[in-house]
């Protein structure tokens, strides 16, 4: 989310000219130049190990469960009946290993155009995707998700969950009209697409364009929250975009009922906190359509 060097025995992150964070480093593991972007791994003395591509902090091994439990539980069990999940993105490997945690889940497709990140994640953050990678269920395409999109059958997929940068760099093309339309196409009848939309208190216009771009191909759009240290400045806010019938109405005791064997693994998703994630504060519900 933000651009950053390393000064010292620090990483400094400076999205905005004005405001940052820092982590004090404690070794560097990795520092690569891929094809596709700059990737750095290191450990750091109070959020773990800290993937950072060109100079943005993704995820950090601390908080992780937060952002990824939120990207996968939320419209998997908002789905009445989820079988084949696409995930676009999410190289580390921990969004695809939650969405492997449900039952119904017959296939999970994970397209990331960077086999680096893969395999340096699967080297440095085991600890992400776990088992997920030997899943006779996974199918794992180092490729790119756009392409992947245009090309897959109508109604290929259940949900689809977008795990990118913000739209800026190889970002960019996951947030455009084609993207959302093609997503809609390759959807079921109850598809739901689900993308971080950014940290309104700094990032509206992100929210906001993007919302209004799922609106166009989408019949319900909404947003939820999850509150993430690590992406600084308040809520960051998950991006919905649903087919069928609208996407949050379901209650707590259908929600506990389903997530049977999965929230035992949760540290942060919960039916009540599934619920609450789409009671939006007004400066963040401004940002999208009214009902």
């Amino acid at each position: 989310m933000t651009s950053g060097t390393s000064s010292g025995t620090w990483f400094n992150e400076a999205l905005y000219p004005d405001w940052g964070q820092r982590f004090k480093v404690v070794k560097e593991l990795v520092h690569k130049k891929s094809p596709f972007q700059d990737i750095r791994i290191f450990e750091s003395s109070s959020h773990g190990r800290v993937l950072v591509l060109d100079g943005i902090v993704q995820i950090t091994e601390r908080d992780e469960f937060i952002y990824q439990e939120m990207l996968a539980h939320v419209p998997l069990f908002m789905h009445p009946n989820p079988k084949r999940v696409l995930i676009i993105g999410a190289g580390d490997g921990g969004v695809l290993r939650r969405v492997l945690q449900h039952e119904t889940v017959e296939k999970a497709v994970m397209v990331e155009i960077d086999g680096d990140v893969i395999e340096l994640s699967k080297q440095h953050l085991p600890m992400f995707g776990q088992d997920a990678w030997n899943d006779p269920r996974a199918e794992v395409i180092v490729g790119d998700g756009i392409d992947y999109v245009k090309k897959a059958g109508d109604a290929s997929f259940d949900v689809i969950i977008v795990d990118s940068t913000d739209p800026i760099g190889v970002g960019d093309v996951l947030f455009t009209d084609d993207f959302y339309k093609n997503c809609a196409r390759i959807l079921s009848d109850e598809g739901i697409i689900v993308n971080q939309c950014g940290v309104p208190f700094q990032q509206a216009d992100e929210l906001r364009e993007t919302t209004a771009r799922r609106a166009k191909f989408f019949p319900h759009v909404t947003a939820y929250l999850a509150a993430v240290p690590t992406y600084v400045g308040g809520f960051m806010t998950l991006g919905m975009a649903k087919k069928g019938t609208p996407p949050h109405k379901l209650d707590v005791a259908e929600l506990a009922r389903r997530a049977k064997g999965i929230e035992a693994s949760c540290q942060y998703w919960t039916p009540d906190v599934h619920v609450a994630s789409f009671s939006l504060p007004p400066y963040i519900a401004q940002n999208l359509p009214r009902p």
